[in-house]
């Protein structure tokens, strides 16, 4: 909804103006980029998924989530705030990545989210899981050191599959042997399902994850959960990475490795409220294929998810960088230049 005050945020179009399904598809309604001078969170959509091991289908996740988003509405009771009130949020739209280079994919990844990144917060629509990783470069450069909390099925820190080094189960050891996390203090929550070998477990704790395993949801509940969460996170710049495959195929069928046994919506949902005055940088949500989803049931867990998320971007308030200060066109410098 337009605003006359250059101090009030540009929110959603007005449901009761325009009916919901009608008009164009920006995350929840809100206005696109060039539509406002300055953002403090952009959400942008990465319609890659040339790094998936099993079934296809994630690039068109961004433009399933958006569809999938039109009910959301400007307050959230259960934080107790409006997070589209009291932060500018914007659609960026999609980044264009080469579907058949995920080298280049990935730079190119890395540089527009750099560039976003220099004026606010990013929620990130996947896309395959591959896409976390030139996120994590862009985030260490503008915060240090990041705590990565992983909601998954999958550990995602395989060293590789049939020799390809960056692909969707992959992109959290390379972060880690680069030296973008913090390994003090990662996470992952909803770790279940059949493993290659035993050592997959330790060689994830070495790459700096504690794990919240999804059998221990069953005795830690969400407050217990969300208890550990907050000690291992501690007050570290936060990285949330959601594959939205955490949930049971009861409640998001449309992924591309699903396992069963997985969280609830309303669990997953509960532990993100938890993240409350966590000092959040930016997020994503990816693995959302939208050929095995029904109903919007995938689609609409993953707009509640980004909608949980942005209400606590809007709880957490801007970051700085380690120096205060952001420059886009030299980080996208500098990134050509490692390149």
């Amino acid at each position: 909804m337009a605003t006359d005050d250059p101090a009030v945020p540009v929110g959603p179009l007005d449901g009761a103006v325009v009916p919901r399904y009608a008009g164009l598809a920006t995350f929840a309604r809100l206005p696109r980029r060039d539509e406002v001078p300055d953002y403090d969170v952009a959400v942008l959509g990465v319609p890659f998924d040339s790094g998936v091991s099993y079934r296809p289908g994630a690039r068109f996740g961004p433009a399933h989530i958006r569809q999938s988003s039109r009910l959301l509405r400007p307050y959230n009771p259960a934080l107790e705030v409006s997070p589209f009130g009291t932060q500018q949020v914007v659609d960026a739209g999609d980044l264009t990545v080469n579907p058949f280079d995920i080298g280049q994919a990935i730079g190119q990844i890395e540089a527009g989210a750099a560039e976003l990144a220099a004026g606010g917060k990013l929620l990130v629509l996947g896309g395959d899981h591959t896409i976390a990783l030139p996120l994590l470069r862009v985030m260490h450069a503008l915060h240090g050191p990041i705590a990565v909390l992983h909601f998954d099925a999958h550990l995602d820190t395989w060293d590789t599959y049939f020799g390809a080094p960056y692909t969707h189960g992959t992109p959290f050891r390379r972060a880690s042997e680069e030296g973008l996390l913090d390994r003090e203090h990662c996470l992952h929550i909803g770790i279940r399902g059949p493993l290659y070998r035993p050592e997959d477990l330790t060689e994830s704790f070495d790459l700096g994850f504690a794990t919240v395993h999804c059998t221990e949801l069953e005795t830690l509940g969400v407050a217990g959960t969300i208890e550990r969460m907050r000690a291992r996170l501690g007050d570290r710049p936060v990285y949330v990475s959601i594959d939205i495959d955490v949930l049971d195929p009861a409640f998001a069928p449309g992924t591309g490795t699903p396992e069963a046994g997985g969280m609830t919506s309303r669990e997953l949902l509960a532990v993100l409220r938890g993240l409350m005055g966590a000092n959040v940088v930016s997020a994503d949500i990816v693995e959302v294929s939208p050929a095995y989803d029904h109903a919007e049931i995938t689609g609409i867990a993953a707009a509640h998810v980004g909608y949980e998320l942005l209400s606590v971007l809007a709880l957490t308030g801007p970051t700085d960088g380690p120096d205060g200060d952001l420059d886009a066109d030299a980080m996208v410098r500098d990134l050509d230049a490692e390149r």
